[in-house]
């Protein structure tokens, strides 16, 4: 069944979606991150990881269905977090679609390695692997995503090399 009854729109943060993002960032993490200890993960967590990024929000029908916030001047996506019933359904997708230009298309990004569901979707969304490291939360890998420019889009559509 596709939830996705209307259109994905994504639109910056406000300060009212706030409550409802703290809770996603918090039920997401526990149920998916389930080989980190969660017992002293709060709410506010959310405030800590975001402060000071730029944070986009989509919405599907008027109802948020995930969010992403990055370091525009890094070029850095921190968070991408889409509520369970809208996942598999373009969301990420769709986020990842509205940061490329706020960081003139080229991103990084880290994926902790045990996050499988998360590397297969960067994978499939043109992500690669440079290297891994080592961080508070286990190993992950560095990833990057590089947009092709517009002429090199306009030269792929005309058959050119």
């Amino acid at each position: 069944m596709n939830r996705n009854s209307g259109e994905i729109t994504v639109r910056q943060y406000q300060e009212a979606d706030r409550p409802f993002l703290r809770t996603l960032f918090l039920a997401s993490r526990k149920a998916n991150w389930l080989w980190l200890d969660d017992r002293h993960w709060q709410l506010e967590d959310f405030d800590a990881v975001t402060l000071g990024e730029k944070i986009l929000v989509a919405e599907i029908d008027q109802t948020i269905a995930g969010f992403a916030s990055l370091s525009v001047q890094d070029r850095f996506l921190h968070n991408l977090f889409i509520a369970p019933q809208w996942q598999r359904q373009k969301v990420g997708t769709a986020l990842l679609d509205a940061c490329y230009p706020l960081c003139r298309g080229t991103m990084a990004l880290k994926c902790l390695v045990l996050n499988q569901r998360a590397l297969r979707f960067y994978l499939n969304n043109g992500w690669r692997v440079i290297t891994t490291g080592l961080a508070e939360n286990g190993e992950y890998y560095l990833m990057h995503h590089r947009q092709p420019s517009a002429s090199s889009r306009r030269q792929t559509a005309s058959g050119r090399p």
